[in-house]
């Protein structure tokens, strides 16, 4: 088997993965580019595997470590853009940046209500 195909292929496929993690700006579409990029991982270490005749077949028991890992990655960010999605009404990540939360009325600190018309040696004096 030529490893130039499978090699190509993947190299496509990732290189797809990191123009939408890049590119895109809902956070679905860069979850799925994520994932492109670990399935083009996985073509490689099946590829490799097989051109090497590894009698172990460590490639094929790496992808499916990295199969297992994607799956749950996939579930927890999906989990957490469902989350936002209904706490926000956006899954767009330019908007998601914002999240920061405002601090209340209550948080912030008092403000002064002296007047400004005193001169500033009776408001230090006043001060101590």
């Amino acid at each position: 088997m030529h490893l130039v195909y499978p090699a190509v292929l993947a190299a496509l496929l990732f290189a797809i993965g990191v123009y939408g993690v890049l590119a895109r700006r809902n956070a679905i579409l860069v979850l799925m580019s994520v994932e492109l990029m670990l399935n083009a991982v996985n073509l490689n270490l099946v590829a490799f595997d097989v051109w090497l005749r590894d009698t172990l077949h460590a490639g094929q028991a790496l992808t499916l470590f990295t199969i297992a890992i994607a799956a749950a990655e996939i579930g927890i960010g999906l989990a957490i853009v469902l989350m936002v999605h209904r706490n926000k009404g956006t899954a767009d990540v330019d908007r998601l940046r914002d999240t920061a939360e405002v601090p209340s009325a209550e948080d912030m600190p008092a403000e002064d209500t002296s007047a400004d018309d005193t001169p500033a040696g009776e408001k230090a004096e006043a001060t101590a």
